[in-house]
């Protein structure tokens, strides 16, 4: 029998039907223990969004048994460090591509098309007849982190008849015909980019990654989108840059997070800010569930877990 926990019913209710070796539980380990009958017994845990910390990875280091963490992000960050040990943690890999790569498209018309200065002039009864916003038509387009949610990205601005290029650790071209440079080209690539969307996931060598001397070698009026994460771009120089007007962000992720109510940021000029909503599914989900089965599936099996990656080292201090 294989015990998999889900956060609510609505989330076991759009699993719907399940191998009959397989039991559900309730449980959201961000609100407490697991229930004591099931405490020995899960061996596959799904954690809602925005459930993290050791408190809750110490919870699930109570599980006996427990094999696989299932986060409902791409990103893992902030998860494998505090996995408890020899637990697999499996990530929500192609679960987000559309919805991130939807608001990256989102996000270079609004700017592009200058939705913010016509909204605002619409809520002054303004008419700008004689505003001429540029098209994201044949602009050049520079993917940071051409993987999978950097080709749906890649995808979506072809249809808009944008140019595009991709960078990646190592050069390749990519299954869609996208020629994918290494992150060496960078100082090459970026002079000739009108529009650079970063979508890295946060690690030692991307952090502080989107530097001032990066900014630097954008061309005037150029547009900085971030749909990975926020402190893979220096905000202090990033702000600098939208103070002089030089060049305009569109921005999913920022550093801090969330944004306090009195960072300057807010108010830079040229820019967009957005919640940290683009890439966010509902557990009910049909590609968050199909994942899920996937999971199952893999455990019955005895095989490694889908989206494997990695596996916990951590040993939390006992309970007092």
């Amino acid at each position: 029998m294989l015990t998999v926990s889900v956060p609510d019913q609505d989330v076991a209710d759009a699993l719907g039907e399940l191998p009959s070796d397989v039991r559900l539980v309730l449980w959201h380990p961000g609100e407490g223990d697991a229930p004591q009958d099931a405490k020995d017994e899960i061996n596959l845990v799904c954690i809602p969004h925005k459930t993290g910390g050791r408190k809750v990875y110490a919870r699930l280091a109570q599980l006996p048994n427990l094999k696989v963490i299932q986060i409902p992000s791409a990103g893992y960050e902030h998860a494998l460090p505090i996995t408890p040990q020899g637990v697999a943690l499996a990530n929500a890999a192609g679960v987000h591509d559309t919805r991130t790569a939807e608001m990256a498209l989102t996000l270079a018309l609004a700017s592009q098309r200058m939705f913010p200065e016509l909204l605002e002039a619409q809520r002054s009864h303004d008419w700008r007849g004689e505003t001429y916003p540029p098209s994201l038509a044949d602009r050049r387009v520079l993917i940071v982190g051409y993987g999978s949610i950097g080709s749906a990205i890649g995808a979506r601005m072809r249809a808009c008849e944008a140019q595009v290029l991709g960078v990646a650790t190592a050069p390749r071209m990519a299954a869609d015909g996208t020629l994918v440079h290494g992150v060496e080209d960078l100082p090459f690539l970026i002079p000739e980019s009108e529009i650079v969307v970063i979508v890295t996931p946060l690690t030692d060598a991307t952090k502080g990654l989107v530097n001032a001397d990066f900014l630097a070698k954008m061309p005037d009026g150029a547009l900085l989108i971030n749909v990975g994460r926020g402190p893979v771009v220096d905000t202090d120089a990033l702000l600098a840059e939208l103070a002089s007007g030089r060049l305009r962000a569109a921005l999913d992720v920022v550093d801090p997070e969330p944004l306090p109510q009195d960072h300057p940021l807010w108010d830079a000029p040229g820019c967009i800010i957005m919640p940290h909503v683009g890439g966010m599914t509902p557990l009910t989900d049909r590609r968050y569930t199909d994942l899920v089965h996937r999971q199952i599936n893999a455990a019955l099996a005895g095989g490694e877990p889908v989206n494997f990656v990695g596996t916990g080292e951590w040993v939390p201090e006992p309970r007092q």
